[in-house]
Order: structure tokens, then sequence, then C-alpha cells
């Protein structure tokens, strides 16, 4: 009886620790960005407001399976996540959870997601869901990213998916609006990821990641995040030329486009230092912006009308 009081306060404190470890699996902050899209996506498909239980169910399923593809994320980088400075500290990779505790968690997490949607959204939304999974957890990671130095242009497909994810979760179709949303964060995720892998160059470099820095030099990257940053400019543009957004969103989104290009004209000088990773922390505040002004916009019509 003894042995077993003195053993239960020790026990205790690692079940709080495995769910804490359990969460860092799932980059609630990168999942949050993404769940922002996704709604933007919801109040888009519909003049008035989308139904809330497409809403609350669509948003719970697409969270789940984001938070299970980021999970397989951290089982399959681990060895690369081990040897770079950023992500060394990550639960997986620093031997804090073991290997098999987080594949049952991404497996639970991706097959909660997938089975809610087909539930309670609509299969077609499920089938894309899962499609993403796979595009993010298998293609991009365990193959893309050791490939080739376009990892992130190809693979930035699924990571473009969450506004048509909920544009279908309300319709149940695909139609070319969500396609565009779509097309505004394929753009922007060049510009984006190549600013921090210029910031950790050497990290990826350490780790064998042929980012576009390691295998083409940083002054070849900066080159392509200007261009890849007038691509995005054009097509953020997109919404107002075929009419689905109007004079507000167009307002607010040269503002926004004005900010994110003279970040990249800082990266592509290359005579800040600090410009790449600024460039980074702006790009995401920026994409909110974008995808708040298609929101507001949205409504604004609405209520004018």
């Amino acid at each position: 009886m003894r042995n077993i009081t003195m053993t239960l306060p020790t026990a205790l404190p690692s079940m709080v620790w495995g769910w804490k470890e359990l969460l860092g699996l799932c980059k609630l902050k990168v999942v949050a960005v993404m769940l922002v899209c996704t709604a933007v996506g919801m109040a888009l498909a519909t003049p008035g407001l989308p139904a809330l239980t497409s809403v609350t169910f669509g948003l719970a399923g697409i969270g789940l399976a984001s938070c299970g593809a980021a999970a397989f994320n951290h089982v399959i980088d681990r060895h690369l996540d081990a040897v770079m400075t950023r992500t060394s500290r990550r639960p997986v990779a620093s031997k804090r959870l073991p290997v098999a505790i987080a594949i049952a968690w991404a497996c639970l997490l991706s097959v909660a997601g997938v089975a809610l949607l087909a539930w309670q959204v609509n299969h077609l939304t499920a089938v894309l869901t899962f499609a993403s999974l796979i595009g993010y957890a298998l293609i991009y990671t365990a193959f893309l990213k050791r490939a080739t130095p376009q990892n992130i242009v190809i693979g930035g497909v699924a990571g473009a998916a969450p506004p048509l994810l909920g544009w279908v979760a309300i319709t149940g179709q695909i139609t070319p609006e969500p396609l565009l949303l779509m097309l505004i964060i394929f753009a922007w995720t060049p510009p984006h990821f190549w600013a921090l892998a210029i910031h950790k160059r050497d990290d990826y470099a350490r780790a064998g990641i042929p980012m576009l820095p390691v295998t083409h030099g940083i002054p070849f990257t900066r080159l392509q995040i200007w261009l890849y940053g007038w691509l995005t400019v054009l097509a953020t543009l997109l919404p107002v030329m075929i009419g689905m957004s109007g004079a507000l969103y167009l307002f607010i989104v040269v503002c926004l486009n004005a900010r994110f290009m003279v970040w990249n004209w800082r990266v592509w000088r290359g005579q800040d230092f600090a410009a790449p990773i600024g460039a980074f922390w702006f790009s995401i505040r920026y994409l909110l912006g974008v995808f708040g002004a298609l929101l507001l916009d949205h409504y604004a019509a609405a209520l004018v009308w």
C-alpha cells in the first residue's frame, strides 16, 4: 500500500504532460489561420448567414483533420526536426513523446475529422478534406519536401484548400469562386514560406532539405519572392475582376498589397538582414487581412441590398 501511494504522485504529472505534448503536435496556430480561411469560404458561399450546424460541424471536422495532418508531419519529419534549431524541441523530435503514441493520435484526429464531415456535413467535403490531408501529410511531407526545391509550390495546393472546403461544406459543390480563393493562398505560399526559408537557411542545409535558398542560393530566392509577390497581388485583384467583391474589398486589398510588396521589396534588395523574418510574420497578417476584407465586403454588400 505504501509503494502505491508513493508512485501515484509521480504518475499524475506525466498524464498532464502527455496531453500538453499531444496538443503540441496539432500546430494550433497554423490550424487557426486555416480555419479563418475556411470560415470565410463558408460565409462567401451564401448571400446570408450560412447554416449554423454546417459551420459548426464543418469547422470541427476540418479542424480535427488539420490537426491530424500536423501530427503526421511531426512524426514523418522527426529526424529532420531533431537537427534544426527551430524544430528541435518538438515533442516527437525531442523524444518527449513516443512515436507510436503520436501516430495513434494523428490517426484518431484524422479519422474523427473526416468521419464527422461525412456524417454531419456532406461526403464531398469529407473526400476533399481527406485528399488535402494525404496531400500535406504524405505527398508533401514524406516526398516533395525531400525531393525538389519546388516543394512549397507544388505542395501549396493542399495548403490552399481551406476556403474550398468551407465553400463545399455549405453548398455541396465546387464552383469557380472557391477555386479563386484557393489561388490566392496558392500564390501567397511561396513568398510567405521562402522568406522563412531564407531566415532559417542554415537549419535547412544542416537537415539536408532542398529548400530554394539551399539549392539555388539566397539572391535567386529573393527574386522569386519578389515575383511571386506580384503574382499574389494579381490573384487578390481577381475577385473584383469577376464581380465577386466590390469597392470596399478593392480599397482594403490595395492598401494591404502595398504594404506586402514593401516587405517583399526589402527582402529582394537584400540589404536588411531582418527583412525575411519580418516579411514572413507580416505575410500571415496580410492573408488574414485579405480574407477579412472579402468577408467585410460580402456582408456590406448584403446590407446595401
